[in-house]
């Protein structure tokens, strides 16, 4: 099962790639760039530390952490897709962002030592990971001594209200999806992996059990996006 998610995930960022920051734009209203910043506000991180982007895609995450870390900081960009990665290193080499290394790894299987980062961020990714439970304890290894982990994940919101509204607007990504990239396949694989991610309450006792501390979650949008923090 592993396998076969981990496969389909590659074939559905491989199609998306192209397109990926316009329709992320597109269906968030622009609204995912303020989470962003919500995130790095979390994350504690500033000049000098060293710092993981983790499925961090084309960059976003990656370029606001820039600044934080400065010209002192270690940042690496990690994405499991390759197409994903190059397209998010030419973005932000255009956009001047240069001190940053770029890797292809999965989660599951991080190519860092342990104890290497003073903070770990995944935006929008962690719900793609197709061992949630490997990652998360790699996470912790490569994190130093109360280095921060930083998830921005979607979620389905408790309030029955909320909980429609979000299901009916983004029933309408994969038509979005086609008009705008000819391929609703990415954004049909979007809802459901959505929809079969766990509850937050759920991560946060996963992280725990893997030697997290302080682990919280916090809903933004009415609980369509969580934010989970931890430290190791």
């Amino acid at each position: 099962m592993t396998q076969e998610k981990s496969e389909r995930v590659q074939r559905v960022f491989d199609s998306a790639s192209e397109r990926y920051d316009l329709m992320t734009d597109l269906m968030s209203l622009g609204l995912h760039r303020v989470l962003k910043r919500i995130t790095l506000e979390q994350t504690g991180v500033r000049a000098g530390h060293s710092v993981l982007d983790l499925a961090g895609g084309t960059g976003d995450m990656t370029r606001l952490l820039a600044q934080a870390v400065g010209d002192t900081g270690h940042l690496v960009l990690a994405d499991a897709n390759e197409a994903m990665l190059t397209l998010g290193r030419d973005r932000l080499l255009n956009r001047g962002v240069l001190a940053t290394q770029y890797v292809v790894a999965s989660a599951e299987r991080l190519p860092f030592a342990q104890a290497t980062f003073d903070c770990i961020v995944c935006a929008f990714g962690f719900r793609n990971f197709s061992d949630q439970e490997k990652a998360s304890a790699e996470c912790w290894r490569v994190l130093k001594s109360g280095g921060r982990f930083v998830v921005l994940e979607f979620s389905i919101p408790k309030n029955k209200h909320f909980a429609r509204a979000f299901r009916l607007y983004k029933s309408g990504w994969p038509m979005l999806g086609r008009a705008v990239t000819g391929d609703a396949a990415p954004y049909d694989y979007l809802i459901e992996s959505i929809d079969a991610h766990l509850s937050p309450d759920a991560v946060s006792l996963m992280l725990g059990d893997h030697g997290f501390e302080e682990v919280r979650w916090h809903g933004l949008l009415g609980g369509v996006v969580t934010l989970h923090t931890a430290r190791a």
